[in-house]
């Protein structure tokens, strides 16, 4: 049920924003309880999705085999799991600072309420890309108990790489969505003019690194980072078309995993050869 995979997705960003925080290394026990706060959210977040999409995961030919829908897991377990998930969450935040503690139920519920926002909304991909944008500012939070605006250009890049990305990946499900009543880009634009979508969301974000890259004065190399982000996108998207889904779990799950990785790689060498 639980990729724990998925979580390398936002980590890398929160790792970037606890070493923008630090302007360098944090306290091995603040990584620790980031790196735990972060797991334990990513997996309630998808356990607490499965619960919500049950009806609808066993009603898509592409997700009737799910744990839930397929009875290999019963609801009260995966229930018993998004509760602990949550509790090991909070005890992570309490770990690192006051401020962290006071925030977690409101981290929580971003993570938690996305799964019903596609009842509703089309720009339900935004939700979910603010639910794993808010890991850089609360890496943030986590390692200088205060705030600082600056972060949020990290955290809006994130929100539209993972609009963008499960833009693509939704287009997957386009007609059952339209079948079931359910909102998404996809539904509504149809797949050509989403993959559209998915590049302007892309090119928003790398706008948004470049505008991170100016407000903490970064050097070169970050600035090759964003190249190279760029660079990874050109070709996740090269791997799709309006007619060709096929390598579509190669774009979503590789690429994406790389993106996350490089973009912290580059950062983190920026900051640490300042020193």
């Amino acid at each position: 049920m639980i990729k724990w995979e998925h979580s390398i997705f936002a980590l890398p960003f929160a790792l970037s924003g606890a070493m923008l925080a630090a302007n360098g290394i944090p306290a091995g026990q603040q990584l620790l309880w980031i790196v735990v706060a972060m797991v334990a959210a990513r997996s309630a977040a998808m356990a607490f999705n499965r619960l919500a999409d049950a009806s609808l995961d066993a009603a898509n030919p592409r997700t009737r085999t799910r744990a839930l829908p397929a009875g290999t897991l019963s609801p009260a377990f995966v229930t018993t799991f998004v509760i602990v998930s949550c509790g090991v969450f909070v005890l992570a935040a309490s770990r690192l600072n006051h401020l962290a503690l006071v925030l977690s139920p409101v981290a929580l519920a971003a993570v938690l309420l996305y799964s019903y926002t596609k009842r509703f909304t089309r720009w339900s991909h935004l939700v979910l890309g603010f639910a794993l944008g808010i890991a850089p500012s609360a890496a943030w939070i986590a390692v200088r108990g205060s705030f600082d605006p600056r972060i949020l250009l990290l955290t809006a890049a994130v929100t539209f790489w993972v609009g963008g990305f499960d833009v693509l990946y939704a287009c997957q499900d386009c007609d059952f969505d339209r079948q079931a009543g359910l909102h998404s880009i996809p539904g509504y634009f149809g797949i050509a003019r989403s993959l559209w979508v998915a590049r302007m969301f892309h090119l928003l974000m790398l706008a948004l690194l470049i505008g991170l890259v100016v407000a903490f004065g970064l050097g070169k190399l970050a600035l090759v980072g964003v190249i190279v982000v760029m660079l990874l996108l050109a070709y996740e998207h090269s791997l799709v078309s309006s007619t060709d889904l096929s390598r579509l779990n190669a774009a979503f799950f590789t690429m994406n995993g790389v993106i996350s990785v490089v973009f912290f790689v580059f950062i983190a060498g920026d900051l640490l050869l300042r020193k």
